[in-house]
Order: C-alpha cells, then structure tokens, then sequence
C-alpha cells in the first residue's frame, strides 16, 4: 500500500502542486496589476486543455478550470477581440489592454515576476518562522588525493569559518558556494588549531550524480564536511520570519544570477538550467527518496515531503520569477521591451518584426536551452556507470 503510495499517483500530485501553485500564482500577479489599471480581463484559467468547470463574474470575465493542471493563463481583451463580439455577448468590463499606455503595460508584465519573488518569502518565512535556522560550524573531515582542496593545503580538522567574506552557517553554505563558482577561485577563511589560515582553492567541474540522483555537470573541490558538535537552531518571531524571508529570497535570486553570469561566460554548463522535464524529473525523485523510508512513520514522511516540496517550490518560483525577466521575447522581459519600444518611439512594433521575434525565442529558451539540459540530467542517455 505505502509503496504504491509513493509511485504514480503521489508524484502526480507533486508536481501538480509545484508547477501550478507557482504558474497560478505568475498569472495572478498579472490579473491583478491588469485589474489596478481597470484593463478588460476576458479569462483567467487555472490548466490547459478543455474546460472542466468555469464560471463567469460580474465583470464578464471567465474563470476556468481546464483538465491539464499544470500552469494556467490570464487573457486581456484588446479593441479587436472586444469589437468582434457579437450582439448579445456578453463584454468584459473595463478598457483594451492595448490602450492603457505602455507605463502600464511594463508594470503588468512585470508584475508576475514579482509575484513569483512574493510567493517565495512567503515559503521562504514560513518555513524559517516553524523551523528556525541551523547554525553549525563545519569542519573538513578529509581530502581526497589530488582534488583542488588538497593541492590548496587544505587540512582535516580545519573549520571553515568564511567563502569570499561570507560566514558560513552551515554545511549548506560551503556547497552551495562551491557549486555556484565552477573554475573560479574562492578565497576560504579556516580557523586551523585556532588560528586563522587564507587559502585559495579553485573548484573543478564534474559530471557525477547529485543528491536527487542525477547526472549533471557539478563543481567540487574534494572535501568531506562534518558538522560540529556545537549546534543551534536559531529561532525566529513573526516579523523576523518575514524579513529573514524576504533576504533568503534576495540570496536565491543573487544566486541565480551568479549562475546565468557562470553560464553566460563558459563557467558553468548549459545543462545547469533546468525547465519543466527537469521539474518533472526532481519531483519523481523527491517523492521516492522521501517515501522510500519504510522505517519512518507514513504521517512523519509525509511531513517531511510537504516542507521538502514547499522549498523546492520556493526555489522554482525565484527561478520562473528572474527567467521571465530575461528579454527573450516570449518571456515577460521580451513584452517589456515591446512596450519600451512603444513608450520611446509612440508606436507599437510591427506585427512581422514582433511575431519573428516571439518564434525565436520560444526555440532559444524551449529547445537549446532548457529542455535538452533537462532530458540530460535525467540521465536517459547514459550507457551504466561503475
């Protein structure tokens, strides 16, 4: 019973839970700055695919729920869709988004966005707020021979007090700088028989299985951590939650940033980013290796998994958020410099130019970019491993 419960049916509903609560949530930001400037919304659809249910409220607009939860849209009427109403239809109430201005237009595409950073501080305090925060000095247990660290002189037994001038608060910190600087030198501060030691260790890029099992490009430099025995786990109140959230949500975007930059500059490996078949493919993962703990109580797994996926979720909703600022066409960006177009010159772009651009860009950011990185790290093409 439990192992069918990890399967199908449970990692189905992961997914769901990920991608749609961080879709829905995009899409609810534009709807709202869209209603703020009194633009005519036509629909708002929770899914794709046929409707399931739908109903229509006082402002004419229609909210649907279609049979693929996955995602969802919101549709603005303009003038030409408005017009070609027929007699009797019923309108929905307010103005053509084409004629608000482009200000107006900017601040709706860039409100969804910025309702993906909003969803994220507010996992982020959330969790911060029930949990805490661990704080544990971490210490290097060994190096393995001939890796960065040991070519560095770095030493078993040394704690890792700082990376680039940011103290370390745990174990988490050191890997995620580590990661985040593939063939880039960190500068490391470590208390060695109480005294402070600067090296410089510069990491390697590998291709070795993450903790979710897949195969991807990673960088290292060739230590074991262990944590101290000095432990705490520090607590937060309401309003510290909330602004504890919110920075965690600033580092998340900071590092994202500094991922594109790797990437961008041959750093880091395209196959780094990650779209809906990555999503996919970590969800499945999640869900067995949480579930697969039969000597866990089954309601203590599905604790785990819930705040597990929440985090996640956080995570994916930073990435949509900052992806969608990039000027590609077909992202938020890309309609952000249409109507930057628009403001300087006082007209739209045109049509051609507009619908050459959007085609590009869906086979940028769809095919080279993101989905064959994705397909990769499922690790479907890899021929065994010793």
């Amino acid at each position: 019973m439990e192992g069918l419960v990890s399967q199908g049916p449970l990692f189905v509903a992961c997914l769901v839970f990920l991608m749609g609560i961080v879709i829905v949530i995009h899409e609810l930001g534009h709807y709202l700055a869209g209603r703020c400037f009194g633009v005519a919304v036509e629909s708002f659809a929770m899914g794709f695919g046929r409707t399931l249910a739908e109903f229509t409220d006082k402002r004419g607009t229609r909210w649907r729920m279609n049979w693929i939860p996955l995602g969802g849209f919101v549709n603005f009427g303009d003038r030409a869709s408005l017009d070609e109403a027929g007699p009797g239809a019923k309108v929905p109430a307010g103005v053509p988004f084409d004629e608000i201005g482009p200000l107006k237009k900017i601040v709706v595409s860039l409100a969804g966005p910025f309702a993906n950073f909003a969803l994220a501080a507010l996992i982020f305090s959330v969790s911060i707020g029930v949990h805490g925060v661990a704080v544990q000095s971490v210490r290097v247990a060994g190096t393995i021979a001939g890796s960065p660290a040991e070519q560095a002189g770095i030493l078993p037994g040394d704690q890792i007090l700082s990376v680039n001038a940011k103290p370390i608060r745990n174990s988490s910190d050191v890997t995620v700088a580590v990661l985040l600087s593939p063939k880039t030198p960190l500068r490391l501060v470590l208390d060695r028989d109480g005294a402070e030691t600067l090296v410089t260790v510069t990491p390697d890029e590998i291709v070795r299985e993450n903790e979710f099992g897949q195969m991807v490009p990673q960088s290292t430099i060739g230590i074991q951590m262990y944590p101290s025995e000095t432990f705490e786990n520090k607590r937060y109140g309401p309003i510290e939650s909330v602004v504890a959230g919110i920075q965690e949500t600033g580092v998340t975007i900071d590092r994202t940033v500094t991922m594109l930059e790797r990437i961008v500059t041959g750093k880091m490996s395209f196959n780094t980013l990650s779209g809906p078949v990555g999503v996919a493919d970590v969800s499945r993962r999640v869900v067995n290796k949480v579930m697969d703990q039969p000597e866990v109580p089954l309601n203590a797994r599905f604790e785990r998994l819930f705040w597990v996926l929440l985090s996640l979720c956080a995570a994916i909703s930073v990435g949509v958020g900052f992806f969608n600022l990039l000027p590609l066409p077909v992202l938020d960006g890309g309609r952000v410099v249409f109507h930057a177009y628009e403001a300087v010159l006082g007209s739209k772009m045109p049509g051609q130019k507009e619908a050459v651009a959007l085609s590009m860009g869906v086979l940028l950011l769809m095919v080279i970019v993101i989905t064959w990185g994705d397909i990769l790290e499922t690790g479907v093409f890899v021929r065994g491993s010793s």
